[in-house]
């Protein structure tokens, strides 16, 4: 088998939104992904099916494979045939024995390409607001290891000849060693009012950082209860940076919370939750998969011009359905002149993406309340509409548009079960660890969530979550299955349950 390719990627600084495109890319094609201890796990589950995935972390005191290994490593798997994506935090080429990996390939003929990441030094000054580089306070910028070796008592730097330049000091994997470094600096002339900052997982939610100077950082430290990894940067810029850290903050800044919905549904309500700050772990409690049978759907297809109304209860109905549909048709037109509907904003969207205009939407986003609109256009007696719907009851919407004599066909087209949780990663984070909140977004979440506990059973210390529902309908079944609420979104829809959630949990 013809060799692989292997490509040296950075991670950045932690956040997987500071990530190149290009590293994203490969993450997602790779057949192979050997990854270091600084790598944030959500980029894991970027890879495809299959993906082999080895780690191969190091941090002081611990190493899971010596350098030689995880170089012989790349090579097997790349001539294997494989695409095997090395995942280095921050930059391969910054204290990431990336070159000698870079080497050791092209000594075994193999094939690499590097992808460079945000350096930690970068993610980490930018996540404090401190300008590495500034007019009136430095005008060159220092990246330094603290501890070459985890084996050797001291560090061979020469930190005297750092203390006398007009320089911002970077330094990496220093804080085992930091009454050591700040002696020497102190010792070389630099002054003991000179600004020093630690950050420990910049830019990850999880961050931690203190502020203090040459003189007493080492007691700042210990009183901070920050551990490696962590950067430490020295320098007059430290003075330039907020007093407090823009990042940290985000009014769920530190806040960790479980959301439930299925991976595929869960974007939205993530990247919003991140860009608060939110810790966000995913327990996808449901899964959501293509139900449509055939012979009902060429029952339905064939009559489609004949419906007055076209019903969508929720997003996923809106997505089956048309994968169905534009599988048999190649032109929206075939659809006919029915109206449409949608129970609320989300799935109001997904229709709009087909440039399809929905007209009736009710304001409370409830399969009643989704009823009650339709009757109110006074067009429903007699008239024969499609609902679109899954394998869970609909009986609230269909039973009183029936009563109005409305002609109604069901088209079942996904159907929602239950996941597996007992070896997620995430649930075990969620029984070690708890979180500050869990959100359900459907009944189907709740009941799952009910039906997996032993799954999910908090250990003790665990944090107990706080519990927020989407919804009406997800109340009513949260209360009926005795899991208690703490609030209701106020206005059913994503951004209304990230609303409640700030209301409750934020930082005032």
């Amino acid at each position: 088998m013809s060799n692989g390719m292997v490509y040296l990627v950075g991670a950045g600084p932690g956040a997987s939104d500071l990530v190149t495109v290009r590293g994203k890319q490969l993450i997602k094609a790779c057949d192979a992904l050997v990854y270091d201890y600084l790598v944030y796990d959500e980029l894991l589950n970027w890879t495809k099916p299959g993906c082999v995935k080895t780690y191969v972390g190091k941090r002081s005191g611990f190493h899971s494979k010596p350098q030689e290994d995880i170089e012989k490593l790349l090579i097997d798997y790349a001539q294997d045939g494989k695409l095997v994506v090395r995942l280095k935090g921050g930059d391969p080429f910054i204290f990431g024995r990336g070159g000698e990996e870079a080497d050791s390939l092209a000594e075994a003929g193999i094939g690499f390409e590097i992808v460079p990441g945000v350096t930690a030094s970068m993610g980490a000054a930018a996540a404090l607001g401190i300008p590495l580089s500034h007019r009136k306070d430095s005008s060159s910028i220092v990246l330094v290891t603290g501890h070459e070796d985890p084996g050797k008592d001291e560090t061979l730097v020469d930190w005297a000849q750092y203390a006398k330049l007009d320089a911002t000091l970077c330094i990496y994997m220093g804080l085992t060693k930091i009454d050591h470094i700040s002696a020497e600096l102190l010792k070389a002339g630099m002054s003991s009012e000179t600004p020093v900052a630690v950050v420990r997982w910049a830019t990850l939610p999880t961050q931690e950082s203190c502020i203090g100077t040459l003189g007493t950082i080492s007691e700042t430290v210990k009183e901070s209860g920050i551990r490696p990894p962590a950067m430490i940067i020295v320098g007059e810029v430290v003075r330039d940076a907020p007093k407090n850290s823009w990042f940290e903050q985000k009014p769920l800044f530190g806040k960790r919370i479980a959301i439930t919905r299925t991976r595929e549904q869960s974007s939205n309500l993530k990247s919003k939750l991140q860009s608060l700050g939110a810790d966000v772990l995913e327990l996808p409690l449901i899964q959501v998969t293509s139900a449509v049978q055939e012979s009902v759907k060429d029952e339905i297809f064939a009559e489609l011009g004949s419906y007055d109304w076209i019903v969508f209860s929720s997003p996923n109905g809106v997505r089956y359905f048309f994968n169905a549909f534009l599988a048999e048709f190649k032109d929206l037109r075939s659809m006919g002149f029915m109206r449409i509907a949608a129970v609320g904003p989300a799935t109001a969207r997904e229709i709009e993406k087909f440039h399809l205009q929905v007209e009736v939407m009710p304001e409370t986003h409830t399969g009643p309340d989704l009823a009650d609109a339709l009757i109110e256009t006074g067009s429903i007696e007699h008239a024969k509409i499609l609902i679109v719907k899954g394998n869970l009851g609909t009986d609230d919407l269909i039973k009183p548009l029936e009563d109005k004599w409305a002609i109604i066909d069901r088209f079942e087209v996904y159907k929602t079960g239950p996941t597996d949780l007992s070896q997620n990663v995430a649930a075990e984070t969620f029984r070690n660890k708890g979180a500050h909140a869990i959100t359900f977004t459907s009944g189907s979440t709740v009941r799952s969530f009910v039906k997996q506990a032993k799954s999910l059973q908090l250990e003790d210390g665990a944090a107990i979550p706080k519990t927020f529902s989407m919804g009406p309908q997800t109340s009513k079944v949260m209360k009926d299955v005795h899991v208690p609420l703490v609030k209701e979104a106020k206005i059913s829809s994503i951004d209304g349950l990230v609303a409640a959630i700030i209301e409750e949990l934020g930082e005032k």
